[in-house]
């Protein structure tokens, strides 16, 4: 009789997992059930950074992303960061975990990185290597910060792993893995529709170039009103950053009548609303991932973007609203996009962020131990009068 083989080892890590905003939770939840189901260890952390129920509690709790530690941010928009930062120092150094992983690009990034290297632990980046390559961009800012903070880089694409080998990375401390939204939309059991079963136009903006300028605010508007009376009805759930600007600058604003404004959607009724429409303007991120698993196209509201894949298969056009000029090039792509053969094309486009596994393949890879090696610090010593390079 032969003897069966022996399992191979697995790592059971301590992993302090922090996040802050909608975004985060949506995507950080089946991440976090993942881990927990292999046996690992997890101490979650709400930073706090979104305070309002619709944007992030009710939303833990919906989608079973049991909270260790509750923050809450008490300081004014301008000081948060310092508070965010102060917090990770200290619960990071209360509670030695065997490493922090920290996904995107909030300032939950690098917040978490500086208080892993303070105390001497290994930082993981989740979302790695997505490069929009705008100099002025916050979360642009945030995400070269985890990356030159990490020991090990969780790359959504190939694309994304290429432009972290691009920024000197070894390649051996990137895994393709793959984005977790993908991991959330497949739990909602909502499937996609086929472009018959679909009508209107979504809609949504909350990024400060857009909603912080008078002008921009005001072209966002009158392309709001000019997709409702040329395509069809409008769902605007208003972000309130941008409920707060419209009413500072743009008192008394008035909407076409197709145009249904209401405040943040809960995340089901969320998605629900995007597979229902032929269309997506934004200026958000991570819309365009979950957009493409819909087959939706979008129109993107910045001149860049960090889901260049979407722009290669032609879902995404870019436009921006600097001038009229501008707004014009997004009502054009609109209609183009909104073509019956477009429409038709799009939804066959494969999803190129993942196949649902992105929290399984996490897991995996955190408890394997031939990864230690990346996961220890070490000093080096040149005493023998070597020179780097």
């Amino acid at each position: 009789m032969t003897n069966p083989s022996p399992t191979p080892s697995v790592r059971r890590r301590r992993i302090l997992v922090p996040y802050g905003t909608r975004p985060e939770i949506i995507k950080l939840a089946p991440v976090v059930r993942a881990l927990r189901a292999v046996g690992h260890s997890v101490i979650t952390v709400n930073t706090g950074q979104h305070s309002d129920a619709p944007m992030s509690g009710d939303l833990s709790l919906a989608l079973g992303l049991e909270t260790t530690i509750t923050n809450v941010l008490t300081l004014d928009k301008s000081s948060r960061l310092g508070q965010i930062v102060s917090d990770a120092l200290r619960i990071v150094s209360e509670h030695r975990p065997d490493l922090v992983l920290a996904l995107g690009d909030t300032d939950t990034v690098p917040a978490y990185a500086l208080a892993a290297k303070r105390s001497s632990l290994p930082f993981v980046h989740l979302e790695a290597g997505l490069r929009s390559f705008n100099q002025r961009s916050a979360e642009e800012l945030n995400r070269k910060i985890g990356s030159a903070s990490a020991s090990l880089h969780f790359a959504p694409t190939e694309r994304s792993r290429a432009f972290l080998r691009s920024e000197g990375v070894d390649d051996d401390r990137i895994r393709v893995v793959g984005n977790s939204v993908i991991d959330a939309l497949l739990s909602t059991s909502l499937s996609p529709l086929g472009v018959e079963e679909r009508f209107g136009v979504l809609v949504t903006a909350h990024r400060a170039t857009n909603v912080d300028d008078p002008q921009r605010l005001s072209r966002f508007v009158g392309l709001v009103n000019d997709l409702a009376s040329t395509i069809g009805p409008v769902t605007f759930p208003v972000h309130p950053r941008t409920a707060q600007r419209m009413a500072q600058f743009l008192p008394g604003v008035r909407f076409h009548d197709q145009v249904t404004l209401s405040p943040p959607l809960g995340y089901f009724s969320f998605i629900d609303q995007l597979r229902r429409s032929l269309l997506v303007v934004t200026d958000s991120g991570g819309l365009q991932e979950e957009a493409s698993y819909f087959g939706v196209p979008l129109v993107v509201l910045r001149g860049s973007t960090s889901r260049w894949e979407s722009v290669e298969n032609g879902s995404v056009r870019l436009a921006t609203l600097d001038d009229d000029q501008g707004a014009a090039r997004a009502r054009e792509a609109a209609n183009l996009l909104t073509r019956d053969e477009s429409l038709r094309t799009i939804a066959t486009i494969p999803c190129p962020y993942g196949d649902g596994h992105t929290g399984e393949a996490v897991a995996r890879y955190l408890g394997d131990p031939s990864l230690d090696q990346y996961l220890i610090l070490e000093e080096p010593s040149f005493l023998n009068g070597e020179v780097p390079w």
